[in-house]
């Protein structure tokens, strides 16, 4: 893999990752863009003890641009994108619209200063009450935003890419996680794929997003504490048995390999999800070995390839593919603080709950956090075997 990091015309980190060795990215953004500024800050829900990102300035970001001004394409002649190269393997820059933002001086010019005295270089601790007596606790929203795209070829989509590729975006997402998760102020880093106009994506070019968090995420927390309880009421991971009960007893199993297995939760919260975990338990994608990273690829591309079958009406003809299912994967990793308990693992799951129907997450879900699935996990799991190809 071939590494190369330059600059776009307003200051914004490009990172192209080329299979071709000799690969020379030496196009400059020819744009006229000035500085973008981040005023987001992070505030902590009193009741529920969760952080939350207040980013009013996204609000002007780019929405459902037609294709041939899509800015995730190559730039072509006059038509200049995000990416000034012609071409590219796969690229990741700074989102121009971040939730959150390295540079915290505009928050802090803006504002006088991070509330209730504390700097902007500091970072949320475990326990934030004992920080400040204020309940209205705010900090600037420091951290990373980054936007991955997978391929160059607009009307793709990730599960059709070739091995190759996939493995060069599994390099890519490595990468990041090592250098992101370096960063001071940051204490988790997501990478993430959001698919298809219902799960809200407002740009249709294949990509993912990576969020370098300065807390840690409130999905993350729970889990971290149901891993610590486990262990000290067992002496065990809660990972590694959840793993060898699902294998011991593959009702729930959709593929397995030699290194990585794929399974439908048991409590699974939507109509089709799966988790794909190594057999060996590490806590970030940093620690996986060649030979888990070499099996990764064909394993997850025949896992999205399944998803995208499950919807079918059997009506298409020969050479017509079901509609592509709307989905959300998520890398879930080990935060800097306190994770030790935690395993690497993907989950994907789909809000399509059956043919041309939605699963809303409406008042029980929303206003409660009870999730009630339309689809028991156990059928979901047979499906996903029987659209094997």
């Amino acid at each position: 893999m071939r590494k190369t990091t330059t600059k776009l015309a307003d200051g914004r980190e490009l990172i192209y990752y080329d299979r071709d060795e000799s690969a020379l990215r030496d196009v400059r953004d020819r744009r006229p863009l000035e500085p973008t500024a981040s005023l987001a800050e992070i505030r902590r829900d009193p009741v529920l003890g969760d952080w939350v990102t207040v980013a009013a300035h996204r609000q002007a970001r780019t929405y459902h641009p037609p294709a041939d001004e899509c800015p995730l394409c190559p730039s072509q002649g006059d038509r200049l994108s995000e990416i000034p190269a012609a071409d590219y393997d796969v690229v990741v820059f700074e989102n121009r619209f971040p939730s959150l933002a390295a540079d915290a001086a505009a928050y802090v010019e803006a504002t006088g200063g991070a509330a209730a005295g504390q700097p902007p270089s500091t970072a949320p601790s475990a326990d934030p009450s004992a920080e400040s007596p204020t309940l209205h606790l705010a900090r600037p929203g420091v951290g990373r935003c980054e936007v991955v795209c997978f391929t160059a070829d607009h009307r793709a989509s990730f599960a059709g890419l070739d091995e190759a590729k996939v493995r060069l975006v599994l390099d890519a997402w490595t990468d990041r996680t090592a250098e992101l998760g370096s960063l001071p102020d940051v204490d988790q880093v997501f990478c993430f794929e959001n698919r298809g106009a219902e799960i809200g994506v407002t740009l249709a070019h294949p990509h993912g997003q990576i969020y370098a968090f300065p807390f840690t995420t409130p999905r993350t927390v729970k889990m971290i504490t149901q891993a610590n309880e486990h262990r000290a009421r067992t002496g065990r991971n809660l990972f590694e048995d959840l793993l060898a009960a699902e294998l011991a007893d593959p009702v729930r199993v959709v593929l397995a390999g030699e290194h990585w297995t794929a399974f439908v939760p048991f409590a699974a919260r939507w109509p089709y999800e799966a988790h794909l975990y190594p057999n060996r338990r590490v806590p970030a994608l940093t620690a996986l070995n060649e030979a888990e990273r070499a099996e990764f690829p064909r394993l997850y591309l025949e896992l999205l390839r399944r998803f995208d079958r499950l919807f079918g009406t059997g009506a298409e003809a020969p050479d017509q593919l079901p509609p592509p299912t709307p989905y959300i994967a998520a890398w879930h990793q080990a935060p800097r603080r306190g994770g030790a308990e935690l395993a690497l693992h993907l989950e994907l799951f789909t809000i399509r709950r059956t043919v041309g129907k939605l699963k809303f997450l409406a008042g029980v879900e929303s206003g409660m956090d009870a999730f009630v699935n339309d689809v028991s996990p156990e059928a979901a799991a047979q499906r996903l075997r029987e659209v094997a190809t």
